[in-house]
């Protein structure tokens, strides 16, 4: 997937992210997501906030009263984005920024495109709902998210398994096989294990859900 093809992507789910919320009611925006402490209004206002990231200075700000946490950052600035605007107004600023090409600083398109992907499934799951991932998308996602190490760490991770799409042209690792669904790949990929394992399969299923217990 090229940057355009990317950037397409990134714009259509945006889109359908903010058709699927349109339709929920106000328990389910304060349901759990997939993202542990996270509600799916968070998640919402965050990837609602990326295209309106803060410049560097706002961000080294934010990273301070973070302790250089980033994942401390990343819940702050969702959790403070969600308390100042209703649903409607999240829905609203998810299609007004949908085809924006704007970036948070230390990123790139293709982290956007897993980033989108993820976290549409982390609502999505949890609700009940079907957001169909594009299938290119997903492809480019668990690229990603393989290849990227910090944060997910998925070769690391999931070392002596190969991972084999059913529905995609996408493999990678060596070992024993778990095979199904790119975009559950995906899941897997980024440690949503207990999400992707009802729809994957193969004799290496049981070794990440005992190394996520470990954790």
């Amino acid at each position: 997937m090229d940057r355009e093809e990317g950037w397409r992507a990134i714009a259509g789910m945006r889109l359908a992210l903010a058709d699927m919320l349109e339709g929920l009611g106000e328990a389910d925006w304060e349901k759990p997501s997939l993202c542990a402490g996270w509600r799916v209004r968070d998640v919402a206002a965050h990837v609602a906030l990326t295209p309106q990231a803060p410049g560097v200075r706002a961000m080294l700000a934010d990273a301070a009263r973070a302790r250089g946490s980033f994942h401390r950052l990343n819940h702050d600035l969702a959790v403070r984005h969600a308390a100042t605007r209703d649903a409607g107004r999240l829905v609203a600023e998810l299609r007004e920024h949908a085809a924006s090409r704007r970036l948070p600083a230390v990123t790139n398109y293709r982290n956007i495109v897993l980033d989108v992907l993820v976290h549409s499934q982390d609502i999505a799951i949890p609700l009940g709902r079907d957001l169909a991932a594009p299938r290119d998308a997903a492809v480019a996602a668990a690229t990603r998210a393989w290849t990227m190490g910090w944060p997910f760490w998925a070769r690391r991770r999931l070392r002596g398994l190969r991972l084999v799409a059913t529905d995609a042209t996408w493999e990678a690792g060596r070992g024993e096989e778990v095979h199904g669904p790119i975009d559950a790949l995906v899941l897997l990929l980024t440690g949503r294990t207990e999400a992707a394992g009802p729809r994957l399969a193969g004799p290496g299923l049981a070794k990440p859900r005992s190394r996520r217990g470990r954790r």
